[in-house]
């Protein structure tokens, strides 16, 4: 591994994340010139959540053109911050192998990943050191822009992995979870820090009832995640080309044992074979029917939330589910087309957001620590004491 990681264009790599992440902190700084250091961490929050969400779609599509190694080493391309400079032996590597993961289209869409995922970093930093210096002023929530700063560290971690390890589908699929951690994270700061957002402030009428079927669901939705990401890095889309059934079939041949086999190399088992078909189609047809239970489970919520007099909360629920739904089917019927591959996986980064600030706006420890009349309740309970 250590002849596969060249650390000596990172410090590059880290000034050109900076130099991208300057573009947005001036337009939040200008944005709200007039206003306090509150409302800028505010409108920060929400731009860092935009890029993140960005970010995820991006390295969709990354992983979807076959990118993933475009430049075969971390943190630069061929020890160089850029394929500018990496033009000889990206030429050399394609030469070689006409067919293979290395050319310039593809080196450019890798690198340009990995300046996005640094600007994030640097924006996540950004937010982290301004909560820790407000916090001498008022009140300001330090520990959710810390444990968000370290997991997008791990998270860069994991991008080194899927470069080093060659894109063993445990660990592209552990990436795109973190991913969709980090946006959950930011939204549950966002919640913290009383952005305005009346799906928020609705969720705050969530009962223990409401909350505890909330939870289930997230889990489901989580877990139907990680399916979803198995078969993407399996590249198991295509085992099953029909729909409802698969290979005309109601219950395929499959191989559950071979295929959630979690550490081995891509198209391999763990003896080093190759992966056989009916361990693709266990790993499709698992995903398939849990999307069944987690499409009767979002229906069900939307329902139950209607009835609760929060009609908005279930056509976003019942609207997304129906956006996973349609793509999902896309995705089989049209041979996975990249549009609609990554549609998908937007489909179940934005459920995860909404899923993850409703139950943040739901608990009152977790709600607007910045919102209107926040900080003057703060002082008249510091009077009081």
């Amino acid at each position: 591994m250590s002849t596969l990681v060249d650390w000596t264009p990172v410090f590059r790599l880290m000034w050109l994340g900076a130099l991208i992440a300057a573009v947005p902190l001036a337009w939040v700084w200008l944005r709200s010139r007039q206003a306090d250091t509150a409302a800028r961490l505010r409108l920060l929050t929400g731009v860092t959540l935009f890029l993140t969400f960005d970010l995820v779609l991006f390295g969709a599509f990354t992983r979807l053109t076959d990118s993933g190694l475009g430049c075969p080493d971390w943190p630069g391309c061929y020890g160089t911050a850029s394929p500018i400079g990496a033009r000889a032996d990206i030429a050399a590597a394609q030469a070689a192998l006409p067919g293979g993961p290395v050319t310039f289209a593809k080196a450019w869409i890798e690198m340009i990943h990995r300046y996005l995922a640094t600007a994030v970093g640097a924006l996540i930093v950004v937010l982290a050191l301004v909560s820790v210096l407000e916090r001498r002023h008022r009140p300001v929530p330090v520990l959710w822009p810390i444990v968000t700063l370290v997991w997008v560290c791990v998270q860069g971690a994991f991008g080194a992995l899927t470069v080093t390890m060659k894109l063993a589908p445990a660990i592209v699929t552990l990436h795109l979870m973190g991913g969709l951690v980090l946006l959950a994270l930011l939204r549950l700061q966002a919640v913290r820090y009383g952005t305005p957002d009346a799906l928020s402030a609705a969720a705050a009428r969530l009962g223990p009832g409401l909350r505890a079927a909330l939870w289930a669901v997230f889990a489901l939705v989580w877990l139907q995640v990680a399916l979803g990401g198995w078969v993407s890095t399996n590249y198991a889309v295509l085992a099953c080309r029909d729909f409802p059934t698969c290979q005309g079939s109601w219950w395929p041949s499959m191989d559950f044992a071979r295929g959630f086999e979690l550490w081995r190399e891509l198209g391999a088992q763990g003896s080093g074979e190759a992966l056989p078909f009916a361990a693709l189609t266990a790993i499709h047809y698992t995903h398939r029917l849990a999307a069944y239970v987690v499409l009767a489970a979002l229906a069900w919520l939307g329902w139950t939330l209607r009835r609760k007099g929060l009609p908005r909360h279930a056509r976003w629920l019942w609207g997304l589910a129906a956006w996973q739904l349609l793509t999902g089917l896309s995705n089989i019927v049209l041979e996975w087309p990249l549009l609609a591959a990554v549609a998908h996986t937007g489909g179940a980064a934005a459920l995860v957001t909404v899923l993850a600030g409703w139950l943040a706006a739901a608990y009152p420890a977790a709600r607007g620590v910045w919102a209107p009349g926040a900080a003057a309740a703060a002082v008249r309970t510091r009077s009081a004491a």
